[in-house]
């Protein structure tokens, strides 16, 4: 199980996996997946890491790119042995619902 500080969550009915989201906040792919999870009510621990203070960001981007060399967003950690890099609905859909 991922842990940070910095990680807020999110209340859903389906808590089927622990998700943690690394996103961008003014990126639309991760506003997407962020819609995505919420629409379907998910369970969720998500950071925007554009957001944090120059030590959490560093914490936080070196998890994300243990999940994700490439450092792109969005970035879905499942169960802390899947990824999802990017947001396309149909590949979200058949992970997770």
């Amino acid at each position: 199980m991922i842990e940070l500080d910095c990680l807020e969550e999110v209340d859903g009915s389906n808590k089927k996996h622990d998700l943690v989201l690394f996103a961008i906040s003014t990126c639309p792919h991760c506003r997407n997946a962020r819609n995505f999870l919420d629409s379907n009510d998910i369970a969720y621990r998500f950071v925007y890491l554009d957001l944090l203070k120059s030590d959490e960001q560093r914490q936080a981007l070196g998890k994300a790119e243990q999940y994700n060399p490439r450092k792109s967003f969005p970035t879905l950690v499942i169960d802390d042995d899947q990824v999802l890099v990017g947001f396309t609905e149909p590949d979200w859909r058949s992970k997770l619902l």
